[in-house]
């Protein structure tokens, strides 16, 4: 059994990854920590867990901690960075799913996270767990950087077009929205029902901290910069994010549908649907899928890509499980066998 802990059990990423490994037939959660809930029985704060977990949350400790083959964060920037060194000096694996190690560029991610980045060894280390893409180094990592939420359905819809160089990387739109979970469990008032239900809006267009995320991701598919125009939405519902893609055709002509299903065809998790099918977020929502399809509107220049994801699975901690079980050479489907929600 893969002995794992887990360091900031009360958000909700972190009871999402409770909820996958409660059934992980290879997996035995030995530690959960919450500084503000010390004490506290996990099943008490989350029912849905009662009969799955007889622990309750703890203080971070590291040497409790080293005890894991594998420790997850699910915790806001600058938490991992503070306690990862410590835990891969004693050769526990690390699978974080903050910002920490996600961008190689320091001073970029400096800029973006308004804080100073105290290992940037780490960040050098680090293997960017997108396993259709790096698969064969998350493989042999001890340190997994899970990408964003946003980043995930985003670079997954762009990923065929600029391998095979048929777009021009220059322009790329990215017009995605948003349920209220990616705000985190924190209260604030952005997040309140009477706030959200019944509205839709954009947020942080000048500037939002996936974005440099998404670029790194695709300018090494492009395999030079890309531009990118990102622009994020809030809308009223709980789980999921829909990601509409916009780039241009070098050479417009048939043949997308039959791109994406040979790109992602070995891909347990990637879901490219029928010619003309438009994705719906409820169709993943639990689910540790991204569904995608590809149009050509008019025949035109223009190629359009729908992209979707449940942003707590596939965009948290459903991948982050799925990179765990490539790490220990397990079938990377373990534990993540779960049909979409409907209604």
């Amino acid at each position: 059994m893969i002995k794992v802990g887990i360091v900031g059990g009360t958000g909700y990423t972190g009871v999402e990854l409770l909820r996958l490994l409660a059934n992980h037939p290879s997996v035995e959660v030995q530690v959960i920590t919450s500084r503000s809930e010390e004490g506290i029985a996990v099943a008490d704060m989350f029912p849905n867990l009662r009969g799955h977990f007889d622990l309750c949350f703890t203080v971070p400790d590291v040497d409790r901690l080293a005890e894991c083959d594998v420790v997850f964060f699910a915790t806001p920037h600058g938490v991992a960075m503070s306690m990862a060194p410590d835990l891969i000096r004693r050769g526990v694996r690390v699978i974080d799913l903050g910002a920490d190690f996600r961008i190689k560029d320091v001073s970029l991610w400096s800029q973006w996270y308004k804080l100073e980045h105290t290992c940037p060894d780490l960040v050098e280390m680090a293997v960017y767990g997108l396993p259709e893409v790096n698969r064969q180094q998350i493989t042999d990592a001890q340190l997994i950087a899970c990408p964003g939420c946003y980043p995930t359905a985003t670079q997954l819809g762009f990923l065929p077009l600029l391998e095979q160089g048929l777009i021009d990387h220059r322009r790329l739109i990215a017009d995605c929205k948003s349920g209220v979970s990616g705000a985190g469990r924190g209260a604030s008032v952005g997040a309140l029902l009477c706030e959200t239900s019944e509205s839709m809006k954009a947020y942080a267009v000048a500037g939002h901290r996936h974005l440099p995320e998404i670029r790194q991701g695709l300018s090494e598919a492009a395999g030079r910069p890309v531009g990118l125009t990102f622009v994020p939405h809030l809308t009223p519902m709980i789980r999921g994010i829909h990601s509409t893609l916009y780039a241009t055709l070098k050479d417009p002509k048939d043949g997308l549908q039959s791109l994406f299903e040979e790109r992602y065809k070995d891909e347990p998790f990637v879901d490219v649907m029928p010619e003309g099918s438009h994705p719906e977020t409820r169709s993943v929502k639990g689910a540790n899928t991204c569904r995608i399809s590809v149009f050509r509107p008019q025949n035109d220049d223009t190629v359009v890509v729908l992209s979707v994801i449940d942003n707590l699975v596939k965009g948290a901690a459903g991948q982050a499980v799925q990179n765990m079980n490539i790490m220990f050479g397990l079938d990377e489907a373990s534990g993540l066998g779960i049909v979409g929600l409907m209604p």
